[in-house]
């Protein structure tokens, strides 16, 4: 592939980008407002948000994680916000694997962690990862709500989440995108939320 083709190929891939954050906000605008507000009204109450994801997706839950701990930006100082990412100990995440298998990762630490004032995020490009799944049905057992950030058309996490956002694109590259889009923009609300 010569330059000039790779050229056309980045313009195209930026003008998929434009579309899909643009249905991402004709579809799901108010869900992502939405969504921020039940997270800052647990958090008022004592809260925690857990997160778990796979592959880039565990990469954006230890990030969304680090915008809530830290915080988003310089220009703004606030307190800490209670939020784990559940895809970081690796002693943890190859104990429970090697002794109950990938599938069970996540569940256990949410039946370890999490209580009914909590929430887990679960993000997903697809919705159908098994880990994702029975830690959502734990949570749901437990009466731990369950928000999820997902693609395509949902998966069966759609029918376990209390609130889900649902990217509207097949492309793996533009939901991560538009994921990160997001967490962005939840963390920026909450902030608001709670801190005006």
């Amino acid at each position: 592939m010569n330059k000039n083709d790779k050229r056309k190929f980045l313009i195209t891939a930026a003008a998929n980008a434009v579309a899909a954050k643009t249905a991402l906000l004709e579809k799901a605008g108010d869900d992502i407002i939405e969504m921020a507000a039940e997270i800052a009204r647990a958090l008022r109450k004592g809260g925690r948000l857990y997160l778990a994801g796979n592959g880039g997706s565990a990469a954006d839950c230890q990030h969304f994680a680090t915008e809530m701990v830290v915080r988003l930006t310089g220009k703004f100082e606030r307190a800490s916000l209670p939020a784990v990412a559940l895809t970081t100990d690796g002693s943890l995440l190859t104990a429970a694997g090697n002794d109950y298998g990938f599938d069970l990762i996540f569940a256990r630490q949410v039946e370890g962690l999490a209580s009914r004032k909590d929430i887990l995020v679960t993000i997903s490009t697809s919705g159908n990862s098994v880990n994702l799944i029975k830690a959502a049905r734990v949570a749901r057992r437990k009466g731990v709500k369950v928000f999820s950030l997902l693609g395509c058309k949902g998966g069966k996490l759609k029918r376990l989440s209390d609130r889900s956002i649902i990217v509207p694109s097949d492309s793996v590259q533009r939901i991560q995108e538009e994921h990160t889009f997001i967490i962005h923009n939840l963390v920026q609300f909450i902030e608001w939320d709670l801190f005006a």
